[in-house]
């Protein structure tokens, strides 16, 4: 038996495709950017901080978090679940609740020149209709490819560093060497 889940957008949806090169091992920068610690340093800015669900390690397949962050002046709660999930080529998370009509941000993983090609396609849909349209033309889209530019630059910063090692536990995880032993 074949079950298949076809999902049609009736308009398109804004998408925001970063690339990022960087000099580390795909499974390091794989768990860096699902580690919920990391997303917090790279959102000081925004005093975000995980309010529910999984708080802190690495998330994984289904599992949600809850973020409370200022953005535009006003605190916002966004909840957001890991809905597919091949490690360490790929995982993919939605908004459950929060201020988008929809958002679906997909992070991509593949080996490059010894290191890592790490790319994100963001898409979203704003609420409020034509007035939603309106705020991506005039800032939202810019104000979200800054705040993935700055996470990717985090990302990088420590996965090319041994910083790495602040915000996953590499006694389970890695060997001495940063090479994956255990599963998670």
């Amino acid at each position: 038996m074949l079950n298949l889940t076809v999902t049609i957008h009736t308009q398109t949806m804004p998408k925001i495709e970063l690339q990022t090169e960087i000099k580390a091992d795909r499974n390091i920068v794989f768990d860096l950017s699902r580690s919920i610690d990391l997303h917090k340093i790279s959102t000081e800015h925004t005093n975000e901080e995980a309010i529910a669900g999984k708080t802190s390690g690495l998330i994984g397949m289904n599992e949600s978090v809850t973020w409370r962050a200022k953005h535009f002046g006003i605190y916002q709660n966004l909840t957001s679940k890991i809905t597919e999930y091949n490690r360490p080529k790929y995982f993919a998370d939605e908004m459950v609740k929060g201020a988008f009509a929809e958002f679906k941000h997909q992070h991509h993983f593949s080996e490059s020149n010894g290191g890592t090609l790490m790319t994100d396609l963001f898409y979203y849909k704003s609420p409020f209709g034509i007035l939603g349209k309106l705020a991506d033309k005039l800032f939202l889209k810019k104000y979200m490819t800054e705040l993935l530019t700055e996470r990717n630059r985090i990302v990088k910063e420590f996965a090319e560093s041994d910083k790495w090692k602040e915000v996953i536990n590499e006694k389970s995880t890695y060997g001495n060497n940063g090479n994956r032993c255990t599963t998670l």
